[in-house]
Order: C-alpha cells, then sequence, then structure tokens
C-alpha cells in the first residue's frame, strides 16, 4: 500500500525580531524589594527598611541606595548598607549576593555579574529602631508645622476676605427702601 498523503511539515516558530530590555529603575526595584528578606542588613544607604518583626518599614523608596547598570544580558550593582552590630557581615554580604542573584535571573533572565557592597556603619537593631523613629517623627512634625501654617493662612485670607466683603457691603446703598 502506498501512502498518498505528503509528511507533515516540522513545525517552525515564527521569528519575530525585537529585544526585551529593562530601565535601570526596573532592576534597582527588584534588587530593593529582594533585600527585604536579607537578615542583618538594616538599611541601604538612607532607605528605610528594616527586618524588624519580618516586616518592611516606612519603605517609600526600595530603590534609595542602590545603584545598578544595566546591559542587555548583565548587571552590576553596587550598595552602601548599614548592618546590625554583632552579626557575621560577610554572612550578611553572602546573602545579599545570593537574593539579588536569585531574583534578578528569575525576573528578568539577566545574569548578576557582580555585586558590591560598602559598610558604611553598624548599629544594634534598637539604635537602628531609635534612629528611624526619630527621622519618622521629625517627618511628622514637619508634615504637621506645615498643615498648620497652610490651615492658618487660610483662616487669615478667609477672615480678609469676609472683612472686605463686609465692606463692600456696608458701602453700597440700599436698593431696595
Amino acid at each position: 500500500m502506498q501512502n498518498n498523503n505528503p509528511s507533515p511539515k516540522p513545525t517552525t516558530k515564527p521569528s519575530i525580531k525585537g529585544e526585551l530590555t529593562f530601565e535601570d529603575k526596573v532592576v534597582q526595584k527588584i534588587v530593593g524589594i529582594a533585600l527585604s528578606e536579607v537578615k542583618g542588613l538594616l538599611t541601604v544607604d538612607g532607605g528605610f527598611f528594616s527586618n524588624i518583626a519580618e516586616k518592611l518599614v516606612n519603605n517609600n523608596d526600595v530603590t534609595a541606595g542602590v545603584d545598578v547598570e544595566v546591559g542587555k544580558k548583565q548587571v552590576a550593582v553596587d550598595l552602601d548598607i548599614v548592618a546590625e552590630y554583632g552579626l557575621d557581615i560577610s554572612k550578611i554580604y553572602d546573602q545579599i549576593k545570593d537574593v539579588i542573584v536569585r531574583e534578578v535571573k528569575k525576573m528578568t533572565g539577566l545574569e548578576v555579574i557582580e555585586v558590591n557592597v560598602n559598610v558604611v556603619d553598624v548599629k544594634t537593631k534598637e539604635q537602628h529602631e531609635k534612629d528611624s523613629i526619630s527621622l519618622q517623627d521629625r517627618v511628622s512634625d514637619v508634615t504637621d508645622k506645615t498643615k498648620d501654617a497652610v490651615s492658618k493662612g487660610a483662616q487669615k485670607s478667609k477672615a480678609a476676605l469676609d472683612d472686605g466683603m463686609d465692606k463692600v457691603k456696608s458701602d453700597e446703598p440700599a436698593r431696595v427702601n
């Protein structure tokens, strides 16, 4: 018997041109969020996070203190950190490298070829909490004072406007007798 069906053609994926690129800020954010799981890392150069109760605290900008250089296939990362006093900083550094390499590779496919960490300070958790709270209090105080000043200014403006309107009304002759 002869098979008249032509042999099936091998299926090939159509070739679509283009490339995938990542802004530095995307990789910075991945790194910044990933660093939250590193025990003993109190802050990254002015960033406001710590591992107190395993939660991020006040992480308005997780990219603060994270510098990256992103190429088409590779990434280099530079960090200035504050480490927890009494812990092995070389182990903290190993954790930092591991988490950065894992998360950047998982999310972008890029290879992390360099992680440079500059330890700028060491603090106890208690000192870090105190410093963080006092900074938050200072920011809150400034915010409250600004609100108060704006509110008082608005009240003064309203009072001046009301006085001006009263004056205008009293100077006008009555339209109806």
